[in-house]
């Protein structure tokens, strides 16, 4: 029986779950900007109003980028290069996923 800490290449590396920078679209067009390790669950609770107060004046309306990221250190490390970013560029990153295109 495989150890639970051993990934599929059989190293004994412990594999860490993936978490994810996400963008979520306001009501008002702005952009949210979060890490989780489900992002679509994460959505939900937007929705729902039970996620960031940030959404309590605009309500979220779409998740419109993800990005993969190793760990939840370079999800947070991203996050903030993200939240760096002036809003035309974050527009950039939504359109570029939303063609399906890799940068």
């Amino acid at each position: 029986m495989s150890n639970p800490s051993e990934n599929s290449l059989g190293t004994d590396s412990p594999v860490s779950k993936p978490w994810f920078v996400y963008l979520v679209r306001a009501a008002n067009g702005s952009l949210y900007c979060g890490i989780s390790d489900d992002p679509v669950r994460r959505f939900a609770k937007h929705q729902s109003g039970k996620g960031a107060r940030f959404f309590l004046s605009s309500p979220a309306t779409a998740l419109v980028y993800t990005e993969v990221c190793r760990d939840k250190s370079d999800a947070l490390r991203q996050e903030r290069l993200i939240k760096k970013l002036r809003k035309s560029a974050k527009e950039c990153l939504v359109a570029t996923f939303a063609a399906g295109l890799s940068i």
